[in-house]
């Protein structure tokens, strides 16, 4: 058991020995942590546009129903100044028609 242990905890040293490190592996390294910054960049200013954007379709359709809403309300005042008008209209032509009543009953006593 003892020369078991012994080959095991002589692999184990070669395994831990400190190996330079591959050709390339800084490089390699700072290269995908470029990478991922840039992707992380890229998410945050995806995310903003998103944002941007639907602030300003809310906007737009918030801007849509305020000028539908005032189109309706001056059509409806427009449309309640048509009546108002025609009614004075029709009230003077009672009123003169009440008056030649009168004039024709006043003639007719």
């Amino acid at each position: 058991m003892s020369v078991e242990f012994n080959e095991f905890e002589l692999e184990l040293k070669a395994e831990l020995e400190r190996h330079p490190a591959p050709p390339g592996l800084k490089s390699k390294i700072l290269q995908r942590q470029r990478l991922e910054h840039e992707q992380r960049r890229h998410a945050r200013a995806a995310w903003w546009q998103k944002l941007a954007a639907s602030v300003l379709l809310v906007a737009m359709a918030g801007g849509t129903w305020i000028w539908r809403n005032a189109e309706e309300r001056r059509k409806g005042e427009a449309a309640r100044q048509q009546v108002l008008t025609a009614l004075r209209i029709t009230n003077h032509a009672l009123d003169v028609m009440n008056a030649q009543l009168q004039e024709r009953n006043r003639e007719s006593q």
